[in-house]
């Protein structure tokens, strides 16, 4: 007991870590394998750690599919140190949720001074939220939201400090940076938190910081930028040509707000609260820089492979970070009474309120993690099936590029385009393309199936995915391919698989495929998949 009176911020911080220990024990599915585009970023840093280069293919040219750039190459690291690729995924994302729940709650305790049940209860919402989820799917989301974290954290002390010293705008900068080459909407976001910082320290105190920011990013950011391009060909990660193509998404914008909001809960009232009052209003607009402009960012890109959220978490400690002083003081400001003059049996229900209103927030935390629907997935088991043919040099052609050529480690030409520069740059896949390399294999999802054929572009959600897919298909028929199965859960979403008949192996990789029988079906669950090739020629 009186090391827990001597230390009770080193205590709360054991008991945070132990508690975060058993939520990911107990309520976290460590089984499932890695989400497909988790999965993609995997191939790379396995191959990097193997000495291939970054390629999708051994043996190709170059390709910056892996978006999460520094994740990859410190996966990759730790691989070359003997730690396995899957554990090392893994392994980085539960030390950046740790990192990221300490943090939260150091800053508001001894930054912010906060109430140590305030900082306590931003820390648990963040370990019970969708850290670990992103961990379990292997996603290097909670990493990327770290040096987010870092950053913003080191942003706010420069606000808080009238004469900041030279070695923390320094590391502000620098840590910027390292975002940045995480993901490269870090580039964006550490320019919103510079934004911030001279909104609040005004530009002539700012200079400083302004030069060694700029310094930084034009000297180290500046070298990483010609390399980058001298070594992939094209200046920005393959995945933004596919997924940006030059047009504005507002159904990303759209779903980006959604997700902030759904993450970040009741904690954005404080900053409707920070407009109160001349005193809290400038700050309360500096912290809503970061927010509202990351956001918005997301414009830019589509939102397909979004998992969970997952691109617009980093704001979610940005906030735990910036709630408390948006609020503080506000109790003597309406005039609360002090709780030693409020009578016991009143003190206890206000106590009792405060903890069902905290356990409620933890509540939605939680639920929001659970809320992201994912399980075993046939993709990973057909891979597994597949990888004894990974010698032989064949070659698939598919639309589901994560799972399937991970752990198949076949070569493998990502149809969609996100990890084919090829395809990315010339607007899709096309027949003569596909005649390049005669693949054995070939996999796509499709929204129709024999049990109900497709029709036109119209009747589905997204036409180019449609377009894509019935290239394949006539392809495939056209080039007189075994249709070997049609898996799915249902008849308008399915899993189609193509066989080359001509080669040595091919006979018995149509039995493999056409009698497999633990295909589930992610999306649902891990529900067993039909096989619906059976009702393609009656």
């Amino acid at each position: 007991m009186s090391f827990v009176k001597r230390h009770p911020d080193l205590t709360v911080s054991i008991l945070l870590l132990i508690l975060l220990a058993l939520f990911a024990a107990f309520f976290v599915n460590f089984s499932i394998p890695p989400f497909e585009d988790a999965a993609m970023l995997m191939r790379y840093a396995d191959h990097l750690a193997h000495g291939y280069g970054i390629v999708w293919n051994i043996g190709a040219h170059p390709v910056d599919g892996a978006t999460d750039f520094l994740f990859m190459v410190s996966v990759a690291a730790l691989m070359k140190i003997g730690v396995p690729l899957a554990r090392a995924v893994r392994g980085l994302g539960i030390f950046s949720v740790a990192a990221l729940v300490l943090l939260v709650y150091w800053v508001n305790r001894k930054l912010w001074k906060s109430h140590i049940v305030f900082a306590a209860l931003s820390a648990l919402y963040l370990a019970v939220g969708t850290g670990l989820t992103y961990v379990a799917a292997y996603f290097g989301t909670p990493f990327f939201a770290l040096f987010a974290a870092l950053t913003w954290a080191l942003g706010l002390l420069l606000m808080q400090k009238e004469n900041p010293p030279l070695w923390l705008s320094l590391l502000f900068a620098l840590s910027g940076l390292v975002m940045g080459l995480i993901r490269p909407e870090g580039v964006i976001l550490a320019g919103l938190m510079l934004v911030a910082v001279i909104v609040m320290k005004g530009w002539r105190a700012s200079a400083r910081t302004i030069s060694i920011f700029v310094g930084v990013f034009l000297i180290l950011g500046g070298a990483y930028f010609v390399w980058r391009w001298s070594y992939f060909g094209y200046p920005l990660p393959n995945p933004f040509y596919k997924k940006g193509g030059g047009a504005l998404h507002w159904d990303g914008l759209q779903a980006s707000f959604t997700n902030v909001f759904s993450l970040c809960g009741l904690f954005l009232l404080a900053y409707l609260i920070g407009f109160r009052s001349s005193k809290t209003t400038r700050q309360t607009i500096a912290f809503l820089i970061p927010v509202i402009g990351f956001a918005s960012a997301f414009i830019l890109i589509s939102n397909e492979t979004n998992f969970g959220g997952r691109f617009q978490y980093a704001l979610l400690p940005i906030v735990l970070l910036s709630w408390f002083p948006l609020v503080r003081g506000l109790d003597r400001e309406i005039g609360a009474p002090s709780l030693a003059g409020v009578g016991l049996r009143a003190r206890g229900l206000l106590y009792t309120g405060l903890l069902l209103l905290a356990v409620l927030v933890l509540s939605y935390s939680y639920n929001q993690g659970v809320s992201i629907n994912y399980s075993r997935d046939g993709r990973y088991d057909m891979a597994q099936a597949l990888q004894p043919y990974s010698s032989r040099g064949y070659i698939m052609a598919t639309s589901e590029a994560g799972l399937l050529p991970l752990y198949s480690q076949w070569q493998a030409i990502d149809t969609w385009g996100l990890n084919d520069e090829w395809i990315a740059h010339n607007g899709g896949i096309t027949a003569d393309y596909l005649d390049r390399y005669k693949p054995e294999l070939i996999i796509f999802r499709a929204h129709f199936s024999p049990l109900a054929p497709p029709t036109t572009p119209d009747h589905y959600l997204d036409p180019v995915w449609f377009e894509m897919t019935m290239t394949l298909k006539d392809y495939a028929e056209s080039h007189h391919y075994i249709l070997a199965a049609v898996f799915g859960v249902s008849p308008y979403d399915a899993h189609y698989y193509y066989v080359r008949p001509d080669f040595a192996d091919s006979q018995t990789i149509v039995h493999l495929i056409s009698k497999f029988s633990r295909y589930a079906w992610a999306a649902d669950g891990g529900t067993k998949a039909v096989n619906y090739a059976s009702y393609a020629n009656p």
